[in-house]
């Protein structure tokens, strides 16, 4: 402990340690020199090939000792709390105590450990790696904590046994650092303190039961320590997508049959054989129809009760119509196509709008209209119209009130963009030659709601220019909505994320943008339409999140601006 007196790290060692005509395995916590305490090990293992009862006794209730020429607790329900840290309190089991049945880690949790330590000699055997990663993988998302794990390895015994130096730090299931068996060296990895207790304030289920039997033994970190920290977590692009293609494969099947599921579900429940959807030939209602054939097929309905509306006007593109056709032919389902630009037109002249003002009504009256038109042809084939708006779409509010936000069922309503593209191209790898190709094309098409006259035959209304990148805006939303973190840190966050991208400045303006458009539109989300929740992230009224149509976002308006 002399030889830590100047170094501002926290330090766990497993060490014996007698008093009286007992003797504990103990772990020494200390921190610049000090002697913070001795939590001794609960679950004494005497089976197999460990014999720890010849000679160690369980955790006694704490009680003061001397040792190392320092005074310190001894025994069990020990925490350490930072002073000036305040989400870091940690706790220690050792070893076998994890391999319980009721494990310390837990009533150490309980009692407000965000994070547990175990200095373990878990011998190596073959298949037990495998076990011991999953035990700790999933013992620290039951905890809603972080768990680090150190274990013997090089020099220890071989006698009878050999060890392997399997360390590992995992946070709430995931695993942020793993050492290769039979190494030396040191894992480092860095825990996000606030999203753990972000988690358990979130889960009305972990309720802390603070018991007067725990013992809580302060230190604090120099405040130099803590300014010079400089975080290197890497955070992904896309927290929606999983990063390795098997992973994705797998969502990207699971995703579609909730989807189709739940589409499957309320045709059977209401009796119906026919759905109605605007067809476009862009990612959302693309993705839409997928689902939409996947219901049908396992409901063994005919594809043609399936009917796809082509409604072009002024802003569409043959690219998309040909696209929307095609796709409509190669799945087998009812093509139809009608032009509403006499509708809109004559809408037009009974309101007084003139075509060449180029504004928001001349621009929603289309997708009032298209909606309309949806509605009076699924009346007309006994159908319900099915929902393309996806979460990304729902979080800023682009969707035209009553226009294509309105719907009897929307599958997509907790898809966001970036993913709704994997989906469409997982779909496109698993099709014959002439649907992959329009999937394809579909997928280079830029997202728009063509409302606008095209340019040289080109779309000239491109959404991400106006709200700004999809990628940016999902990577908001989830940290925001999952994690509840506030904007300075996940402006930090983003700007790691997506350095060399863009640049601080352009992250800024459009987390501000974000924040602006998702608090201001939230009454379009107030009388969403039904639609299936497939992940951690939703905005349904009635499912996940809740919040007042009219409430302000001053307080995180401020935050960014001092950014």
């Amino acid at each position: 402990m002399k030889e830590t007196a100047d170094l501002d790290i926290l330090c766990a060692v497993g060490v014996p340690a007698a008093q009286g005509g007992a003797l504990y395995n103990c772990c020494a916590v200390f921190h610049r020199g000090r002697l913070l305490g001795l939590p001794a090990k609960e679950n004494i293992p005497n089976y197999s090939e460990f014999y720890e009862g010849r000679y160690f006794s369980p955790a006694p209730a704490a009680f003061e000792v001397r040792y190392a020429g320092q005074t310190a607790l001894l025994g069990k329900n020990l925490l350490f709390s930072c002073e000036n840290i305040p989400e870091l309190c940690f706790g220690v089991e050792i070893c076998e105590d994890l391999w319980g049945v009721e494990p310390p880690s837990g009533r150490l949790a309980r009692n407000g450990a965000t994070v547990i330590l175990n200095p373990s000699c878990s011998d190596e055997t073959v298949g037990k790696a495998e076990y011991r990663r999953e035990l700790v993988k999933s013992w620290s998302a039951h905890l809603l904590a972080g768990y680090v794990y150190a274990d013997s390895g090089w020099g220890e015994s071989t006698t009878d046994m050999v060890f392997a130096g399997h360390d590992m730090i995992a946070e709430n299931g995931s695993l942020l650092g793993e050492s290769k068996l039979f190494t030396t060296g040191l894992l480092t990895a860095e825990l996000d303190l606030e999203r753990l207790l972000q988690e358990r304030r979130r889960m009305n289920t972990w309720q802390e039961r603070r018991q007067p039997e725990m013992q809580m033994v302060s230190f604090r970190y120099e405040e130099e320590t803590l300014r010079d920290f400089v975080p290197s977590r890497e955070f992904s692009r896309y927290p929606f997508v999983p990063q390795d293609q098997a992973g994705l494969s797998d969502r990207c099947s699971r995703i579609l049959t909730i989807q189709a599921m739940g589409l499957a579900t309320r045709l059977s429940h209401i009796g119906c054989k026919n759905a109605v959807l605007n067809l476009s030939g862009g990612l959302d209602s693309t993705l839409a129809l997928l689902v939409a054939v996947r219901a049908f097929d396992r409901l063994g309905l005919p594809r043609t009760g399936i009917h796809t509306l082509s409604l072009p006007c002024f802003g569409t593109t043959s690219r998309t119509k040909s696209n929307a056709q095609k796709i409509a032919e190669e799945l087998g389902v009812s093509f139809r196509e009608i032009s509403i630009e006499k509708a809109v037109r004559q809408h037009f002249a009974d309101i007084g709008q003139s075509e060449d003002d180029l504004d928001v009504t001349f621009e929603n009256s289309q997708a009032r209209e298209r909606t309309q038109v949806a509605m009076d042809v699924a009346n007309q084939c006994g159908g319900i119209v099915i929902g393309t708006g996806d979460l990304s779409e729902l979080a800023l509010g682009w969707a035209t009130y009553n226009g294509d936000h309105m719907s009897m069922y929307g599958v997509n309503a907790s898809i966001p963009k970036t993913l709704v593209r994997h989906l469409v191209k997982y779909e496109a790898e698993r099709s014959g030659d002439a649907l992959r190709q329009a999937l394809e094309d579909v997928l280079d098409t830029p997202v728009s709601p063509e409302l606008l006259p095209p340019k040289d035959g080109e779309i000239a209304q491109k959404t991400e220019e106006l709200v700004g990148p999809y990628e940016l805006h999902d990577f908001f939303l989830y940290y925001m909505l999952r994690f509840g973190f506030g904007p300075g840190k996940i402006y930090r966050m983003a700007c790691r994320a997506f350095a060399g991208e863009y640049t601080p400045e352009t992250v800024k303006h459009w987390l501000s943008t974000f924040y602006r458009r998702f608090f201001t539109q939230q009454f379009k989300r107030s009388c969403l339409p039904d639609g299936p929740k497939v992940g951690s992230v939703t905005l349904s009224p009635r499912g996940d999140f809740r919040m007042p149509s009219d409430a302000h976002f001053e307080v995180w308006r401020r935050e960014i601006e001092k950014l």
